[in-house]
């Protein structure tokens, strides 16, 4: 769990600002990045992706600056690596670039962080290093595996059957809650063998991580959000209690049973059901709500899909590129070093920007464009690199391809009503309302 994941439950007036609260103020009213010096362009701030107007500013970072410093209260120095190259330097050597201080960007690293915003626990393994992080991945690694995905797809093609079949004809309705948020859901309670009549529970945990506490948000207060996470701890401590010494496939048990886990407490196990969670939740369903906005966005890349259906295969990989579902991952430097032409200090925190990276025109010809016939698709950086590649990526390239595979038996058409409301989040790239209209065969 990252610096900011566990909340405070003091009054919010009490308490120092979050980093996200910080920049989510920075960025009210921010000029275009065209209007800016260098100097001023910071692209880490909620309202850039809320309003989808994030492209501009990495634009001109890969062209000017590709390597880009800037230092903020409370967060301290942190450098913005937006080049597809430079990416995958910093995610291919986790001894200079480590994960151990937080993936998401927290406090200034060495300082003492106020103690309502420390995390419960010790950090799940995406914020470790090998070999303990190597070691916990490969405890739930098996749930993910190709021979167990064969079993998975059969259920993962019933329920999306049934959800499709059951959406309105000619009315409006939205994506987001009736088909990307149910099946993402579904399938993660499936993958937890989780209470499925609280399935949603799933998506409300998931959705709170990374909220920006604010009045009519999805939380209102740091208070709230830290009361929320510890239901979340005390549900899953009654499950882990029930599957200790018992053995099973699910997520939950290998967690209690796994000789790298077995021994954590509640607390510590609550960070790797959080990544777990969102990991298998936001990154999927914002995809698959992503998959239909562009689709619609790009008339002629559906047309060229509906006259040859064969092409999903090659959707897929393109659409995880082009909607990018988390925005970036943060590293923070072991050692002086140099990147870029830069000279990176210890201690000095990265955001390896994968939106960026994700439309930089020396890998990709005509990046902003979908183009599910692109040949070097699959080479996106949506599910990272090296040693923290995304270990669910191949479930969620199976939903997506599921997904659309029944969608085109079904329906003349996916008709987009209006412009989608956005997550408010520089690190979660999402989706909180996309109205559409299907037309069916």
């Amino acid at each position: 769990m990252s610096e900011t994941a566990m909340q405070p439950s003091e009054p919010v007036s009490t308490l120092p600002r979050t980093p996200e609260q910080v920049l989510e103020e920075l960025g009210r009213g921010v000029a275009p990045a065209d209007e800016l010096s260098l100097e001023e362009i910071n692209p880490l701030n909620a309202n850039l992706f809320a309003e989808d107007r994030w492209q501009g500013y990495f634009e001109r970072l890969r062209k000017e600056d590709p390597v880009h410093l800037n230092d903020v209260e409370p967060s301290g120095r942190y450098w913005s690596v937006t080049k597809y190259a430079d990416i995958k330097t910093v995610s291919s050597d986790w001894q200079t670039y480590s994960s151990a201080q937080g993936i998401t960007l927290g406090f200034r690293v060495g300082e003492q962080v106020p103690e309502a915003f420390r995390p419960q626990g010790r950090p799940p393994f995406i914020s470790q290093d090998p070999p303990s992080q190597t070691e916990q991945r490969k405890t739930v690694q098996p749930v993910v595996a190709p021979r167990n995905l064969v079993h998975l797809e059969p259920l993962i093609r019933e329920r999306t059957q049934k959800v499709l079949d059951s959406l309105p004809e000619g009315e409006t309705f939205d994506w987001v809650d009736t088909v990307s948020i149910e099946l993402t859901t579904a399938m993660l309670a499936t993958l937890f063998d989780f209470p499925f009549e609280d399935r949603r529970k799933l998506t409300r945990w998931s959705d709170i991580i990374f909220a920006i506490p604010q009045p009519g948000g999805v939380v209102e207060s740091q208070a709230q959000k830290r009361e929320e996470i510890m239901g979340c701890l005390e549900y899953f401590t009654r499950l882990w209690d029930e599957r200790r010494g018992k053995p099973g496939k699910d997520l939950v048990s290998m967690l209690a049973n796994g000789e790298a886990t077995k021994d954590l407490s509640p607390a510590d196990h609550l960070g790797n059901v959080i990544l777990l969670i969102v990991g298998g939740n936001d990154t999927t369903r914002n995809t698959m709500s992503g998959s239909v906005y562009a689709l619609d966005k790009f008339g002629e890349q559906y047309d060229k899909l509906i006259a040859n259906p064969d092409l999903v295969k090659g959707m897929v990989p393109e659409v995880i590129r082009w909607q990018t579902p988390l925005s970036y991952m943060r590293r923070t430097a072991t050692r002086d070093c140099e990147l870029g032409g830069k000279q990176i200090q210890k201690k000095d925190q990265l955001l390896m920007w994968y939106v960026s990276g994700n439309r930089d025109e020396d890998v990709f010809e005509n990046a902003n464009v979908l183009d599910i016939e692109r040949r070097n698709a699959a080479t996106h950086l949506s599910f990272g690199h090296g040693t923290h590649f995304c270990m669910g990526s191949r479930v969620a390239e199976l939903q997506l391809r599921v997904l659309w595979e029944e969608i085109l038996q079904r329906f003349e058409r996916i008709e987009v009503q209006d412009e989608p409301s956005r997550t408010l989040s520089s690190f979660v790239k999402g989706y909180t309302y996309l109205p559409v209209k299907v037309r069916r065969k």
